[in-house]
């Protein structure tokens, strides 16, 4: 793998000397038949093999020299606009993320290549032609994790983020613009059975036969929701009765973790959420943008649409999350009394991956009635997010500032401006893996 200053002193070896006037012009005299290649290289200051290239038409004139550029400047714009939508949202991008983004543009133009050639030696050479246009940083890996969430500082960011979106897009007094959408899990387990005492000395059951379901709600402030997405762990549950039987309109997906993941969060946004959402602009989305990681054809839909994507800072769930603060609770306490008795908080036993959707239905539709309309409501009021409010988070769920190093906390300021032309990729300290 290249060093940059491994780069920097092959760039020192290679940088040209001359200018593509100069070439044009020594090309000219030589067309012209006024002097030769030598004379010509000589008077104007070129490479006599360059000019020869260009004579003897192995060479078009004015092209760039060195190898070839992967991503057209106009698509390497798209990229750095897009990690400054990124940063001034919430996202901050590491190093892994961008590659990852620019490897998607790469693909999407050489459709026909099975793997992206994008690698350091890009990632270098990106870095040194956009040192005006983006800032790195060094993090510390503890600022990335769970200190991040509770410091007072990060929730400050947040709602001054919030503030200046909600005053330029006008949304302060139209909470039906304003939406949430949150994951909640379902395990399941397999039927209770009754042994004889003997029998049942050392029985256990046979490991990985759950199946866990999530649900993706989205509700907005006024209550308003989008119909529910269902993931599945593994597999469908087989059959069409998962889909006639569950809640009106629902979307259904599967994983291998039955959890969100970047592909079915575009599905989600793309095929379900713009076509059910209301027709106003501008929306305002905001959610775990962590545990549902974004790509580039969301975030491109989302700007042609004018949906606003708004990030939560990590693990705060528990004081950010308007669904978190009393829906899912009431939403999973309607499913395990419709279910009955062999079902806990945790895990319900007595219903299977087929039947899931059909028993899941009648506690949604009590969600959707007054008293869950009510709790949505009163969400977003004590997370703060509507009405706006910073001082509706209570102060002992937060940490003190005094639990960063200054440096960290100086690289968390750098995220929150969002000066003009500038963007944070966030590297965390230490190697980490490299691109392929």
């Amino acid at each position: 793998m290249p060093s940059r200053n491994h780069l920097d002193k092959v760039g020192k070896k290679k940088k040209k000397k001359w200018t593509e006037e100069a070439m044009e012009r020594a090309l000219v005299e030589v067309k012209a038949g006024r002097c030769t290649v030598r004379q010509a290289a000589k008077e104007f200051g070129v490479p006599k093999s360059s000019l020869g290239d260009r004579v003897s038409g192995r060479v078009t004139p004015g092209s760039r020299s060195g190898p070839a550029q992967l991503i057209t400047s106009a698509d390497e714009e798209v990229l750095v606009e897009f990690s400054l939508y990124m940063s001034k949202h919430g996202f901050p991008l590491t190093k892994q993320q961008l590659v990852s983004f620019a490897s998607s543009i790469y693909r999407r133009q050489h459709r026909r290549v099975a793997f992206s050639k994008l690698g350091q030696t890009w990632w270098l050479n990106f870095r040194k032609r956009q040192e005006k246009n983006i800032t790195i940083q060094q993090v510390d890996s503890i600022v990335r994790g769970r200190t991040m969430c509770v410091r007072k500082e990060a929730v400050d960011q947040f709602f001054h983020l919030l503030t200046t979106v909600m005053d330029a897009s006008g949304l302060r007094e139209k909470p039906h613009q304003i939406f949430n959408c949150n994951e909640t899990g379902f395990q399941l387990g397999r039927k209770r059975v009754i042994l004889p005492k003997s029998a049942s000395v050392g029985y256990k059951p046979a490991p990985g036969t759950r199946d866990h379901i999530s649900v993706l709600a989205c509700f907005s402030a006024a209550g308003d929701d989008i119909p529910p997405f269902l993931i599945y762990s593994k597999a469908y549950p087989g059959g069409v009765c998962y889909k006639t039987q569950g809640p009106p309109d629902a979307l259904y997906g599967w994983s291998d973790s039955g959890c969100i993941n970047s592909d079915l969060f575009k599905k989600w946004f793309l095929k379900h959420f713009l076509l059910r959402a209301p027709k106003e602009r501008p929306l305002l989305l905001i959610f775990d943008g962590h545990k549902s990681p974004l790509n580039l054809e969301v975030v491109e839909a989302a700007r042609k649409e004018n949906v606003i994507l708004l990030c939560l800072p990590p693990h705060c769930s528990h004081i950010l999350q308007p669904l978190d603060t009393g829906l899912f609770s009431f939403l999973k306490q309607r499913f395990t009394a419709f279910v009955g008795d062999g079902c806990t908080a945790e895990t319900y036993f007595l219903v299977s991956k087929k039947e899931f959707s059909g028993v899941f239905k009648e506690p949604y539709q009590a969600v959707q009635g007054e008293e869950g309309v009510r709790m949505v409501k009163e969400g977003f009021r004590k997370c703060g997010i509507y009405p706006l409010n910073r001082f509706a988070i209570n102060e002992a769920h937060l940490m003190p500032s005094r639990s960063l190093s200054p440096a960290a906390a100086a690289s968390l300021s750098i995220a929150a401006t969002g000066e003009p032309r500038t963007s944070l990729v966030s590297e965390p300290s230490g190697p980490g893996p490299s691109s392929s």
